[in-house]
């Protein structure tokens, strides 16, 4: 809305728009940047080695528990 005309009456323009080309992937910036399947992110060939801990760290760890252990406490947490 741009303007008052002595009557009251809003005017109104209507603006250019911003693309310079007609090719929709010209407003999108480096591929990198926004995510998605474009982005450096989803790259496999980029990603880190898994995590191997070491033996300290590995005897330091609970053992996990069994199935009957993990049942008797979802039965004590549900009752």
């Amino acid at each position: 809305m741009s303007g008052n005309n002595d009557n009251g009456e809003k005017s109104f323009n209507i603006l250019p728009h911003p693309a310079k080309t007609n090719n929709p992937a010209d407003l999108a910036g480096d591929p990198g940047e926004h995510g998605g399947l474009q982005s450096s992110s989803a790259n496999a060939f980029n990603a880190k080695p898994p995590y191997i801990p070491s033996k300290e760290i590995a005897e330091g760890l609970e053992k996990p528990k069994t199935r009957e252990e993990l049942r008797a406490e979802a039965r004590q947490l549900n009752s």
